[in-house]
C-alpha cells in the first residue's frame, strides 16, 4: 500500500469554499455581519506558499477592507498562528506595491482576521483562541511580546458549535459529510470504494447534494488517507493474515502489530495532551477531555 501524507478532508473543504458567495455567507455566519450579495469578495488564496506544493486553505477579501484567512485542520496543531503569520505576510506582499511602502504617505492595508475549523478525532474545545505569543522564546526581563496574532478556532465535529453549523449550511453539511465518510471507511480495506459509497449516501440524503453532483470526480480525486490510518490498516492486515493461515509465526506477527498499534495510540493520546496544554487548557480540562489520569497530565 502506498504511503500518504495528507488527508482528503482538507482538499474537499477547500474545493467546497472556492466560491465568493459561499465565502461571504461563511463570514456572515462567523461574525454576525450581514454583507449582501453586492459586497465584493476577492479570493486571495496562496499557491506554493512556504514550500513547493503547499498552500493555505482559504484567503479572501471582503468589501476591500478586511482580509480573512481560514484554515481547516484534522489534527491539533499549536503552530497554526506561526503558519498564518507567514501566509498573511506573503499575501500582503502580493497585494501591496512595494515601492509605495517607501513613500511619505501611509499605505492602508486590509485588516486581517484569522479562523480555524477543526474536525479531527482528538479532543478539542468548542471554541478557543490560539495566539502567536506562546511560540516566542522567553526572554528574562521582557514583559510582553511586541507582536501578536490571534486565531479564532472552532470545533465543527458533530455535536459542537451547533448554532454556527446551523447558520452556515455549507459548513454544517460538510461536517455531516465527514461523519458519513468516517462511518463508511471504518473497518473497510478499500478506502476508495468506501469514499464513493459515502458520496452516494450524502447525495441520497441531500448532504452537499448539489456540490457533490457537480464536482463528484473532483471530490473523488481528493481521496487520501493519513499515515495513522495507513498504520491502522497495515496492523489489521497483519492480524487477519495470521488468523487465516493459523500459523504461530503469523499470530505472533499479529500480536506484535497490535502491541505496536496500542503503543502508537498511547503516544498519540499523550501528544494530543501536549498540544492541548500548548493551547492553554488546564490539566483538569485535558484529563477530562482525553479520559486520562490527572497525574499523567501533570507529568507532561
Amino acid at each position: 500500500m502506498k504511503r500518504h501524507s495528507t488527508q482528503h478532508k482538507n482538499s474537499v473543504f477547500c474545493l467546497l469554499f472556492d466560491n465568493p458567495d459561499k465565502l461571504r455567507n461563511l463570514y456572515n455566519a462567523l461574525t454576525g455581519s450581514s454583507y449582501s450579495e453586492d459586497t465584493p469578495v476577492s479570493i486571495a488564496t496562496l499557491k506554493d506558499a512556504l514550500v513547493k506544493k503547499i498552500r493555505n486553505d482559504i484567503a479572501f477579501t471582503i468589501g476591500g477592507k478586511t482580509i480573512i484567512l481560514a484554515e481547516h485542520q484534522s489534527t491539533v496543531n499549536p503552530n497554526m498562528p506561526v503558519r498564518l503569520l507567514l501566509y498573511i505576510a506573503a499575501i500582503y506582499e502580493k497585494l501591496l506595491p512595494r515601492k509605495n511602502l517607501y513613500g511619505k504617505r501611509m499605505v492602508k492595508i486590509p485588516r486581517p482576521e484569522f479562523y480555524l475549523f477543526y474536525n479531527g478525532r482528538d479532543a478539542f474545545p468548542d471554541k478557543t483562541t490560539l495566539r502567536l505569543s506562546p511560540s516566542f522564546e522567553k526572554v528574562k526581563g521582557t514583559a510582553k511580546s511586541f507582536l501578536e496574532l490571534e486565531v479564532k478556532a472552532y470545533n465543527i465535529n458533530a455535536g459542537h458549535n451547533k448554532e454556527l453549523l446551523r447558520k452556515n449550511r455549507d459548513l454544517g453539511e460538510y461536517a455531516r459529510f465527514v461523519e458519513v465518510v468516517r462511518k463508511k471507511q471504518a473497518g473497510r480495506k478499500n478506502k476508495e470504494e468506501a469514499f464513493r459509497l459515502a458520496i452516494l449516501e450524502c447525495i441520497e440524503h441531500n448532504i452537499l447534494r448539489e456540490f457533490l453532483e457537480e464536482h463528484r470526480e473532483e471530490v473523488m480525486s481528493c481521496l487520501d488517507i493519513s499515515w495513522e490510518e495507513y498504520v491502522e490498516i497495515r496492523t489489521k492486515d497483519a492480524v487477519e493474515e495470521a488468523l487465516e493461515r493459523g500459523l504461530e509465526k503469523g499470530l505472533e506477527k499479529g500480536r506484535a502489530a497490535l502491541k505496536e498499534a496500542e503503543e502508537k495510540n498511547r503516544q498519540k493520546t499523550l501528544e494530543s495532551a501536549r498540544r492541548l496544554k500548548a493551547l492553554g487548557l488546564s490539566p483538569a480540562q485535558i484529563a477530562e477531555s482525553l479520559d486520562l489520569p490527572l497525574r499523567a497530565i501533570k507529568k507532561l
